[in-house]
């Protein structure tokens, strides 16, 4: 059972010009997949941002929506969500694995992406974090993708020059 401990959360950011998300969801369990569907509209609506959302297979393919969307349409950022159930089989090792590890390589190249794909041992810990007036673990994801844009949005047009002085 998850613990009450409590922690910090960043105050949401303010966005001076429209923000624009894509929300990808592997609805394998969908009641669980709803409910963080809709803890991430929640905090996006509190930013004034504006939700795209498409459903994927599985876990595996939320990367791989996500990659395809940033090459070819116009989002600021994602928030990708699902949840993997441990099973029976090292499957689900594969799945954890994969996804993040694709998701943190596209945050790499500058996507602005929230994690929000569950990794949990069994059913009651994936609906306890779902839930939107529980841990909500889809609007955390949603409030990671805002911060990432915020800051995109405040480093944007810098440069660190090329080495000469003026």
């Amino acid at each position: 059972m998850a613990t009450h401990e409590s922690h910090y959360t960043l105050p949401l950011p303010e966005f001076d010009r429209p923000v624009k998300l894509l929300i990808v969801v592997a609805p394998y369990y969908k009641d669980i997949a709803d409910n963080m569907v809709a803890g991430a509209r929640a905090v996006a609506t509190a930013c004034g941002a504006e939700v795209d959302l498409v459903e994927v297979p599985g876990a595996l393919e939320v990367p791989t929506a996500i990659a395809m969307a940033d090459r070819q349409a116009n989002y600021d950022g994602y928030v990708a969500l699902g949840c993997v159930i441990r099973g029976e089989t090292t499957h689900y090792d594969t799945v954890c694995n994969d996804s993040s590890r694709a998701l943190s390589l596209l945050g790499l190249q500058g996507a602005c992406i929230g994690n929000g794909i569950l990794t949990v041992e069994n059913r009651p810990q994936a609906e306890v974090r779902a839930d939107p007036a529980g841990q909500n673990k889809g609007g955390g994801a949603a409030a990671a993708a805002l911060h990432l844009i915020a800051l995109s949005r405040k480093w944007a047009g810098q440069t660190k020059g090329i080495g000469f002085r003026a």
